[in-house]
């Protein structure tokens, strides 16, 4: 009888070693914010060096690698969350605008996740719409969410919590880490937060921060890109003439504030949202800006001196949403270390795409151009990324589902488009490793007026196409980093763009790209345009 049991007292050996090396598997903490640029963090850029806005981010990159090259698919809210859950681009997942709905009974990778024996959670902005699979616990803003007071739709039904959304959120994830996971399984926590997207409404404890700095301009403020890109005449996004002084920059707005009459598309969330909070609330935010405002009218700007202000106050806000990120991560890491699951966990920080910060003289996103392309990606995972690292490889949103499933040993599906950063963390360099990343926008006409494009960015140039204008730019991203020169026309250029070309329709065919990008009448091209230029901006209460 001895020897009849020994092989299952064996069997059950090897199956409890394995259990318990599974156990080991590594916990991954991603936290991601909406239209967070790199060039807004210290590690990335020096550029706000006075300012200091990310030391908690700053120190993450320090201890782990930052992706100088890492690039959206398709820079909008939606799009990119939708990317980062299948691992498949827009025209593949079926989310290539922000009015698609997001199917969700598609393969995604937390579902492959929780397959393979890790808990699964996620609390912020989700913005793909219905109700979250493969997570064992959610809790997710409806639609983009409100920064005070928001609502979070849960699995019992809505509910609205009393705070600034960011610390929210927060409190959500470290209560999980505290009270509500399986502390026998690894664990893959994604903390989403609405900031710093627009309408930049900070903390009540961050009002007044950066009062006394001189933020620096960028080179490319007043921009005004008439001799040099087709497309970018005809868009909707200047400080200048597009930010709004009462919705967008919150001059003598409050609850009561009475609507000027619509002229055109205003986001005018902020002003919704003060509906909602607090008497406490109302009043920090005006003895906040009250005095600014004052000032503000006082000073009776125009013409530069104008959009300088409007600069000023948009930046000013924007990295004061950023501090609350900032102090979010500081503490989650903390929670980490106070639970002893800081050696086993990777933390990641990303951000849903790029974003104009003055430069050009825009704010917003959706272009192909450097500055809304890129995306933040800083990764620390002790004992196995080099701290203090730098990958200079091309990555994009469309990799982070294969190394989420490559992390927890986890087969990667065919079907998925991307490919795992594990090789770059553990500081490898793959010569197979990706020498371009493809993009498609396609939301147009809509908010803003960019019009659809699709392009191609290798190491050193980038060449778009916006096909429905039939209008291409080509840009050498060595000699001429901000794009300022379009060498499409330039016959000295004309091989170099033409075998560019082909590698566009060589990486369009390598992801199956079929979507329609047809030249459309003249007519239509004409009549869109001048539908766009005829809508003057909201009436401004000074």
């Amino acid at each position: 009888m001895r020897h009849l049991f020994a092989p299952i007292i064996l069997l059950a050996t090897v199956v409890a070693c394995t259990l318990s090396a599974a156990d080991k598997r590594p916990n991954i903490l991603f936290i991601f914010t909406d239209d967070h640029a790199p060039h807004a963090i210290g590690a990335y850029s020096d550029w706000l060096k006075d300012v200091n806005p990310t030391p908690e981010i700053d120190k993450l990159a320090a201890q782990g690698m930052l992706f100088e090259n890492s690039f959206c698919t398709n820079s909008i809210c939606g799009p990119s969350r939708a990317v980062i859950q299948t691992g498949k681009h827009s025209h593949k997942n079926g989310f290539m605008n922000n009015g698609n709905s997001f199917d969700w009974n598609q393969q995604t990778f937390p579902k492959l996740l929780q397959k393979a024996g890790y808990q699964t959670a996620i609390y912020g902005k989700s913005h793909l719409k219905g109700k979250p699979q493969g997570y064992d616990d959610w809790a997710v803003l409806p639609g983009q969410g409100l920064y005070y007071n928001p609502d979070l739709i849960t699995p019992k039904g809505k509910i609205t919590v009393d705070g600034y959304c960011t610390d929210i959120v927060t409190d959500m994830a470290v209560n999980y880490l505290k009270n509500k996971r399986d502390e026998d399984k690894p664990f893959m926590l994604m903390v989403q937060h609405k900031a710093p997207h627009r309408n930049w409404m900070p903390a009540a404890r961050h009002l007044n921060l950066y009062d006394d700095i001189e933020i620096p301009e960028p080179d490319t403020l007043f921009d005004k890109w008439e001799d040099n890109a087709p497309a970018a005449r005809h868009q909707e996004l200047e400080i200048d003439r597009h930010m709004h002084l009462n919705y967008d920059l919150f001059v003598d707005l409050t609850a009561d504030f009475k609507d000027p009459e619509p002229t055109m598309s205003t986001d005018r969330s902020a002003w919704h949202n003060m509906q909602r909070m607090s008497p406490e609330q109302l009043k920090a935010w005006r003895d906040a800006y009250a005095p600014k405002d004052a000032a503000f009218h006082k000073a009776n700007l125009s013409g530069k001196d104008l959009v300088r202000w409007k600069f000023q106050r948009y930046l000013k806000n924007y990295l004061r949403c950023i501090k609350g990120v900032d102090e979010s991560v500081g503490r989650l890491v903390d929670t980490l270390e106070e639970l002893d699951l800081d050696e086993n966990t990777i933390v990641i920080y990303s951000s849903d795409q790029g974003f104009y910060l003055g430069d050009h003289g825009w704010y917003d996103k959706r272009w192909m151009y450097e500055e809304s392309l890129k995306m933040p990606f800083i990764a620390k995972w002790p004992g196995v990324t080099k701290p203090g690292s730098v990958s200079k490889k091309m990555i994009q949103n469309l990799d982070y589902a294969e190394t989420f499933l490559d992390v927890a040993n986890t087969p990667i599906p065919d079907d998925m488009q991307g490919r795992s950063l594990v090789p770059l963390l553990k500081g490898k360099k793959p010569r197979d490793w990706r020498k371009s990343i493809y993009y498609h926008y396609y939301e147009y006409p809509a908010t803003h007026m960019i019009p659809r494009h699709n392009g191609i960015r290798t190491e050193r140039y980038k060449l778009i196409n916006f096909y429905q204008f039939d209008e291409w730019e080509f840009y050498d991203l060595k000699n001429d980093p901000e794009e300022l020169n379009n060498l499409y026309e330039n016959p000295e250029f004309k091989k170099l763009i033409e075998e560019h070309k082909e590698k566009l329709n060589d990486i369009i065919a390598h992801y199956d790209d079929t979507s329609d990008r047809a030249v459309k009448p003249e007519e239509w091209q004409k009549r869109v345009r001048a539908e766009g230029h005829a809508r003057k901006p909201r009436p401004e209460k000074k």
